[in-house]
């Protein structure tokens, strides 16, 4: 994550920051989840973007619970209008790491079993890219909220393991593939 950070750092610093050319934001369903995120997008083009956001949840929760992650997901926007300012759809990737186990979840999400993460704990890896639409909303000179949902698809190959806090290794590198949505954003936004 310290990586992630002076990276972004580097690009901000490295951009001239005349107006809205450059954003810095923070995706606030993650922050509802304790997933410590951040993301900046500059300008490539009159009406071309790219946004990189990184993800990061390195917390155990109580009794045990587990849904620790690592995620960057890079994005390349096209707006309809003007930058920064109403609709765009957008094309991105997704890649990261994860370890999860011992929620108390019952129920199948397109495909894949949510409910296994009650007596099991996965540990593995998973790539992606998908299409989006989004909407972007001017507060004042320097604030904005955007909205983005995205679909797409995920490759992923997991260790299982017998229980949440311990166990054998029952599975190793089991790949799952997943098509659905890939991306939900409702982000707060300061713009330079």
């Amino acid at each position: 994550m310290r990586l992630l950070i002076v990276s972004i750092c580097l690009v901000v610093a490295s951009l001239t920051a005349s107006a809205q050319n450059v954003v810095v934001k923070t995706n606030l369903l993650y922050d509802i989840t304790a997933t410590a995120n951040l993301g900046i997008e500059f300008k490539v083009a009159p009406k071309w973007t790219v946004d990189i956001s990184g993800n990061l949840n390195a917390w155990t929760f109580s009794d045990n619970k587990k849904w620790k992650h690592w995620v960057l997901q890079p994005e390349a926007r096209y707006w309809l209008c003007e930058r920064f300012n109403g609709h765009f759809v957008g094309a991105h990737l997704v890649g990261g790491i994860y370890n999860m186990g011992n929620w108390n979840t019952d129920f199948t999400f397109l495909g894949t079993d949510f409910g296994q993460l009650k007596e099991h704990r996965y540990e593995g890896w998973l790539v992606g890219a998908g299409i989006a639409y989004g909407y972007h909303w001017m507060l004042g000179r320097h604030w904005s909220v955007e909205a983005e949902i995205g679909i797409g698809y995920v490759y992923t190959q997991a260790d299982k393991y017998e229980c949440p806090r311990c166990g054998e290794q029952l599975e190793n590198n089991k790949p799952h593939h997943y098509v659905g949505p890939t991306k939900a954003a409702v982000n707060l936004i300061y713009v330079f």
